[in-house]
């Protein structure tokens, strides 16, 4: 619906923009845009949160084949402790826009519930943008993706903690694991669990 209103206004590129990672106690926060042509179609496309592992694969596969132009955003671990997480989120989503800007001219930003003040281009923030605009949705699988692989990266290198299960989520497994094998590089040092290693409250 979004999409069909802008389009019939005379823009001809729409940026769908979304973030993953607020939660987790380690690793990127990572946002997407994505720019999709205008008779772009894929059946059951949605936030990413409700897609099995292997649709979201498939369809970040689909996606990049098929969208116009995407860039991803990432803001380290270091820098959300420094900045707090939801303006490193707009950061990362920043970062994102600006990537596509450098391929096509943009007309308009579709962003998942976020305002971008400092965005050039007219915007829309949607709550549970996701769900309702199948740009959001493209950048949310994209975003997702992105991050998951960066996990699995992270779990080949220390399985013990079990990344590719959590995703660096606070589950009960994942705080037993910091609390028996300590903090590794990447753990954000400004959310609680994490502090309360840091600060020997076993």
């Amino acid at each position: 619906m979004y999409e069909k209103e802008l389009f019939e206004s005379g823009i001809e590129y729409i940026g769908g923009v979304d973030e993953v990672g607020r939660g987790p106690l380690i690793g990127n926060v990572v946002a997407a845009c994505c720019v999709l042509p205008k008779d772009f179609k894929l059946d059951g496309l949605n936030d990413s949160k409700k897609l099995s592992e292997k649709k979201r694969d498939e369809y970040y596969d689909y996606i990049i084949n098929n969208c116009i132009a995407y860039g991803i955003g990432k803001v380290s671990p270091k820098e959300i402790d420094k900045i707090n997480i939801y303006e490193a989120s707009r950061k990362a989503m920043m970062i994102a826009i600006e990537e596509v800007k450098k391929q096509i001219t943009v007309g308009h930003i579709l962003v998942d519930a976020m305002p971008l003040p400092d965005l050039d281009i007219p915007h829309t923030p949607i709550i549970k943008g996701d769900a309702k605009s199948i740009s959001i949705a493209a950048a949310s699988v994209i975003a997702k993706v992105t991050r998951d692989r960066e996990m699995y990266e992270l779990d080949e290198k220390y399985p013990m903690y079990g990344f590719k299960n959590h995703k660096g989520y606070p589950t009960k497994k994942h705080i037993e694991a910091i609390n028996k094998y300590g903090l590794i590089e990447g753990y954000r040092e400004s959310y609680g669990p994490v502090k309360e290693v840091l600060n020997g409250n076993k």
